[in-house]
C-alpha cells in the first residue's frame, strides 16, 4: 500500500479517506461533473454520481452524505475504457522489436523473449502493464499470457483490483516462419483446467479466465474442436488471433482449405462467446460467418500500423452489425497501452477510404466502452454509467492547453481527438479508487518500474541477441544498438 508521503500534491486527510474507502467501498459522490452515460439514450449532463458499495447508485444532484467526495465540476466522468486486446506478459519488452513485420517480430524476438520469461519477470511484466492501463483510464482487459506463469499475471491482477479476462497462450503445433512451439494437446489443455478452477470467479466475479488459443496457425484441429467443447459446456469466453497478416492468413487456407473465420466455424468455435483480434484480412465470406454466427472483433489500430499488417475493414464490419471492440494489443507492437490513441487512431484511419464521416467520434467511444463490454459478455454490468451497474468509473481534466477552449465542444469529440492518458485524474474498479492524482494506491509505482527495469535485464541475459541491447549511459532503461 502507498505511504502519505508518495501523495505530494494531497493532503493527508485526503490520503486516508481515499485508503479507507478503496479498502471498504464505501460511499463516494463524484460531484459536478460532465456525465458521459453511454446509456440507451446517450445522454450526456453535468450532475453528480453517487456510489455505495461499488455499484453506482444514483445519478442526478445530491447534498447527501457520503464518506467521499470528489469534485468533478472540471471533469469529464466516464464509464472506464475496456480493451479487449492485451499481453501484459509482452510489456517488459516495450521498444525492443520495432519496425519489422509480424512474422519477423514474432521469430527474432517476443518468442524468444517469452521463452525467457520467469514467474518473477512475467509478474513484474503484469504489473507494468497494469499500472499504465488504470493511469490511462482503462478498468477493464482481456488479456491473452504466454503458455507459462499465467499464475503471475492472475496474481497481479488480483493484488491490482482491476478487472480482467485473461487465459494462458493454448499451442500444440510448431508454426513455420515464425518458429513457434507449442506443448502436447493433453499438457495445453490440463493447464487450462487448472488456471480455470484456480481462478475463473476471483474477487466476487471481477477476474474471469477464458480459453485463449494464440490462432488457427498455432493449434491443431482437435484442440480447437475441443476447445469449442468447453466453451459450449461452461459458457467461457474464446479469444484467439485471426487474420492479422496477408501472407499467414493465405498460408492457413493453403494448408487447410479454408480461411481463419471459416476454420473456426467448422471447428464449431463460432459462436458470440468468440472474440477474435485484428480481424485485417477477412474475405467477403469470412465476414458474412462473423455477422451470422455473433463472433466479435477486437481492433487494434496502432499494432496493425506498427507492424505493417494492414487496415481492417470496420466501417463494413460494423454495418453488418457486427460488435467492434478496441485493444492496444502488446507494447512491443505498439509501444503504449493507451486507449486514447486506440480512439484516436480507429477514428482517423478508416476516412480516406470511406469518407469523413466514417467513424465519428461518438461511434468509436462506444467501442472503447460498451463495445468492449459487449465483447465480454459483461454489458448488464459494465460499459456504461447507469443505475445498478457496477461502478467501473473515470474521471478524466478537461482544461489543458491541447484541449481547451472546451465549453462548447462536443464531448465525444473532446475525448477521441484532444484528450489523452495524462488527463485522467481518477479511475475506479467497482466503486474502489485504484488510481488517483497520478498515483497508484494498491502499490507504489516507483517500485513497478524499478522491478521491471531489474527484471528485463534478467530475461535480455537468457535470449542470444541479448548483448545487442546496451545500457544507456547513467540509465537502467534499455536501448537497441542494431534493431532486428
Amino acid at each position: 500500500m502507498l505511504e502519505a508521503t508518495c501523495w505530494a500534491t494531497v493532503s493527508k486527510l485526503e490520503f486516508l479517506q481515499v485508503m479507507s474507502v478503496t479498502e471498504n467501498k464505501a460511499s463516494i459522490l463524484i460531484k459536478g461533473g460532465w456525465l458521459v452515460t453511454m446509456n440507451r439514450q446517450r445522454e450526456i449532463k453535468q450532475g453528480d454520481l453517487l456510489i455505495e458499495d461499488g455499484i453506482i447508485k444514483a445519478i442526478g444532484h445530491f447534498k447527501g452524505p457520503a464518506r467521499l467526495t470528489i469534485d468533478a465540476s472540471e471533469m469529464i466522468v466516464l464509464p472506464g475504457f475496456i480493451q479487449t486486446h492485451v499481453h501484459l506478459c509482452q510489456v517488459l519488452f516495450r521498444g525492443l522489436a520495432d519496425d519489422v513485420d509480424v512474422v519477423d517480430w514474432l521469430k527474432h524476438r517476443i518468442w524468444p523473449l517469452e521463452n525467457a520469461h520467469d514467474e518473477e519477470s512475467i509478474y513484474c511484466s503484469a504489473w507494468l502493464g497494469i499500472a499504465e492501463l488504470l493511469a490511462g483510464g482503462t478498468t477493464t482487459i482481456l488479456a491473452m499470457e504466454t503458455t507459462r506463469h499465467t499464475d503471475a499475471v492472475f496474481q497481479a491482477l488480483l493484488e491490482s483490483g482491476m478487472r480482467a479476462v485473461a487465459g494462458n497462450a493454448m499451442m500444440d503445433v510448431q508454426e513455420p516462419g515464425t518458429e513457434m512451439e507449442g506443448q502436447d494437446s493433453r499438457t495445453v489443455l490440463a493447464e487450462s483446467k487448472r488456471l480455470w478452477r484456480s481462478w475463473h470467479g476471483r474477487d466476487n466475479g471481477r477476474l474471469q479466465y477464458a480459453l485463449t488459443p494464440r490462432g488457427p496457425r498455432n493449434c491443431s484441429p482437435e484442440l480447437l474442436s475441443e476447445i469449442a467443447r468447453l466453451s459450449a459446456e461452461e459458457g467461457l469466453l474464446v479469444h484467439s488471433h485471426a487474420a492479422e497478416n496477408g501472407p499467414l492468413a493465405e498460408r492457413v487456407a493453403r494448408e487447410t482449405g479454408v480461411r481463419d473465420v471459416v476454420l473456426f466455424h467448422r471447428l464449431g468455435l463460432a459462436s458470440p462467446r468468440l472474440v477474435l483480434a485484428h480481424c485485417i484480412w477477412l474475405d467477403e465470406q469470412e465476414l458474412e460467418l462473423a455477422a451470422s454466427t455473433g463472433i466479435k472483433v477486437t481492433h487494434c489500430p496502432s499494432a496493425n500500423l506498427k507492424l505493417s499488417s494492414g487496415f481492417a475493414k470496420i466501417p463494413e464490419m460494423r454495418s453488418r452489425g457486427i460488435n467492434v471492440s478496441l485493444g492496444a494489443d502488446g507494447a512491443p507492437c505498439n509501444n503504449n497501452l493507451d486507449m486514447f490513441n486506440e480512439m484516436r487512431l480507429a477514428a482517423l484511419i478508416h476516412k480516406p477510404r470511406c469518407g469523413p464521416r466514417t467513424l465519428p467520434a461518438e461511434e468509436v467511444l462506444e467501442m472503447a466502452t460498451l463495445g468492449g463490454a459487449r465483447a465480454l459478455g459483461l454489458e448488464k454490468e459494465i460499459g456504461s454509467l447507469e443505475v445498478g451497474k457496477k461502478a467501473d468509473v473515470t474521471l478524466v481534466r478537461r482544461d489543458r492547453f491541447h484541449s481547451s477552449p472546451w465549453q462548447r465542444v462536443p464531448l465525444p469529440s473532446q475525448i477521441v481527438y484532444s484528450l489523452k492518458a495524462g488527463d485522467v485524474d481518477t479511475t475506479l474498479v467497482e466503486g474502489r479508487i485504484l488510481y488517483r492524482h497520478g498515483r497508484l494506491t494498491m502499490r507504489a509505482g516507483n517500485d513497478i518500474v524499478e522491478a521491471a527495469n531489474t527484471a528485463i535485464e534478467r530475461v535480455l541475459e537468457r535470449v542470444p541477441f541479448g548483448r545487442e541491447f546496451g545500457r544507456q549511459p547513467g540509465s537502467r532503461i534499455w536501448s537497441s544498438e542494431r534493431g532486428v
